[in-house]
C-alpha cells in the first residue's frame, strides 16, 4: 500500500489554481481573443506571435500546477523552496508586464486587469505561505 500524504496544502492550492488557470486562459483564447486576430489589418506573422505567445502563457500555468502539486507531496522542503520562489518570482514579473504594458498602451484598460491581477496575487500568496511552513517533528 502506497501512503501518499500531502505534507503543504497551499502547494496543492496553488497546484489545482494554475492547472485551472492554464484551463481557462486555453478556453478563454480559443473562444475569445484568438477569434478576434482573425482581421485582415493584422499581418500572419503578428497573428502567430500572439497566438503562440498566448499558449506558452498556458502552458507555463500547467506546468507550475503540475510542479506544485508534485511539491505540495514532498517532506524535504528545502530542497523545493527555492522553485517555490522562483516561480512565485516569475509571476510577479508577468503581473508587472501585464500592469505595465497596460498603463502604457491604455491606462483606463487597467480596471479589465483587476480579476486577472488578483488572480495572480492569491496565487503568489499561497506560493509565499507555502515557502513558510516548517517541517513538523514526529515523537515518539
Amino acid at each position: 500500500m502506497i501512503n501518499i500524504k500531502v505534507r503543504n496544502f497551499y502547494y496543492l492550492i496553488a497546484g489545482v489554481l494554475a492547472i485551472l488557470f492554464a484551463v481557462t486562459h486555453a478556453w478563454n483564447g480559443h473562444s475569445t481573443v484568438l477569434p478576434m486576430l482573425d482581421i485582415r489589418a493584422m499581418s500572419m506573422d503578428s497573428r502567430v506571435v500572439f497566438t503562440y505567445v498566448w499558449h506558452i502563457i498556458t502552458a507555463e500555468n500547467l506546468v507550475f500546477g503540475i510542479a506544485f502539486i508534485y511539491m505540495s507531496f514532498q517532506s524535504e522542503r528545502s530542497k523545493i523552496r527555492f522553485a517555490a520562489w522562483m516561480i512565485s518570482a516569475i509571476l510577479i514579473v508577468r503581473l508587472m508586464v501585464i500592469l505595465g504594458v497596460t498603463a502604457l498602451l491604455d491606462v483606463l484598460a487597467l480596471t479589465d486587469t483587476i480579476i486577472d491581477s488578483i488572480a495572480i496575487v492569491i496565487y503568489v500568496a499561497l506560493v509565499i505561505l507555502g515557502t513558510t511552513m516548517k517541517k513538523k517533528h514526529v515523537r515518539g
